[in-house]
């Protein structure tokens, strides 16, 4: 049994690093490629696969077997509606769609045509975030007050997108732009995971246009109430000039923070500092292991497209991230908080 074939429909930035990631993975291989701009069907080409200017010509080769939807955000939903109605396997880029109905519509379409349907949440294992799971699992701040999580640049989310493709789409609501669905939807996936057993109440949200965009955000802060007493808080605010630290943590027994990196850097943002509330010097909270790498996660694609286990991200595991992108933009239309106990069941 060969490798799984997989189609990439999107063959921008973020679609050409996947190419890589998949090249890394034993069990796949990138075959094809759909992408509506010359520029990138000629890179596609360049590194060795059938590129397509459309999907509907990609899903014809009768030997695909996977696609991954890595197309911009408000085109997620239509393009894995089209492979799974093709009876393709689908890994989506994230977020999964734009709505969580939306969602929950692709996520029964898999269960019921029985294709494996996952969604790229990477950053589950960055390490940053597992040495935070690591000290809050093993009580290090005993129980939890508050934990922040941020994000913080004078620089657009576009940075370096496809410029052959509309480059600025990250900044229009039509696309499906802005930091929420950016960033934020990563550090979202992470807060309620971290948060459990404990369980989202309610939300509020601001989301604002204020530099880079007139109609999406490029300023995000999320609220959310817990119902263990804890609060957290997710912000991507691309319009500061001076970022506050990319981790905060207050609990009963102590707080710790970990900076700010303009690179993005994930081992800059694991370097913990706690400090006792009972006084005594700071010290280093120790790093986690290592996470699922991107090639690791494409190898447990391949494996559960092949009927050997399950995906490491998979749709149904995302709904309760779809829930609070949901509410986020429900709270800052209407200017209040919004319940969460009837949207969804938080559960790993």
């Amino acid at each position: 049994m060969g490798p799984v074939r997989i189609g990439i429909v999107g063959f921008g930035r973020i679609g050409a690093e996947h190419a890589g990631w998949i090249a890394s993975a034993s069990g796949a291989r990138a075959v094809a490629a759909a992408d509506p701009t010359a520029a990138r069907r000629q890179l596609a080409s360049d590194r060795g696969l059938r590129a397509t200017a459309a999907i509907e010509s990609m899903l014809e080769d009768p030997s695909l077997e996977a696609v991954l939807v890595a197309s911009p955000t408000s085109m997620h939903f239509q393009h894995a509606r089209q492979a799974l109605e093709a009876d393709r396997h689908v890994m989506v880029e994230k977020p999964l769609a734009m709505s969580l109905a939306e969602a929950r519509w692709l996520t029964a379409e898999a269960a019921r045509r029985n294709r494996v349907l996952a969604v790229f949440h990477n950053r589950r294992w960055d390490m940053d975030y597992l040495t935070v799971e690591q000290a809050v699992r093993a009580g290090v701040f005993g129980r939890l007050i508050s934990v922040e999580s941020r994000l913080g640049q004078f620089d657009s989310c576009v940075g370096p997108a496809a410029r052959e493709y509309r480059p600025n789409w990250r900044n229009e609501a039509a696309f499906g732009g802005g930091g929420l669905l950016d960033w934020g939807s990563h550090f979202l996936d992470q807060m309620w995971r971290l948060m459990l057993p404990a369980r989202p109440l309610r939300l509020f949200a601001q989301l604002r246009g204020n530099v880079w965009t007139s109609d999406a955000d490029d300023f995000a802060r999320v609220v959310i109430d817990f119902d263990n007493g804890a609060c957290g808080l997710v912000e991507i605010n691309t319009t500061c000039a001076r970022p506050l630290p990319r981790w905060h943590i207050d609990g009963a027994l102590g707080s710790a923070d970990s900076p700010s990196s303009p690179q993005f850097d994930v081992g800059t943002w694991a370097k913990l500092e706690f400090t006792p509330a009972e006084g005594g010097e700071p010290r280093p909270l120790p790093p986690a292991p290592p996470g699922l790498t991107e090639a690791g996660i494409w190898e447990r694609f391949a494996s559960a497209v092949r009927g050997e286990g399950e995906a490491a991200a998979t749709a149904e595991s995302a709904l309760p991230t779809m829930a609070l992108l949901d509410a986020a933009r429900e709270s800052s239309r209407e200017g209040r908080a919004v319940g969460l106990t009837n949207k969804i069941d938080f559960k790993p």
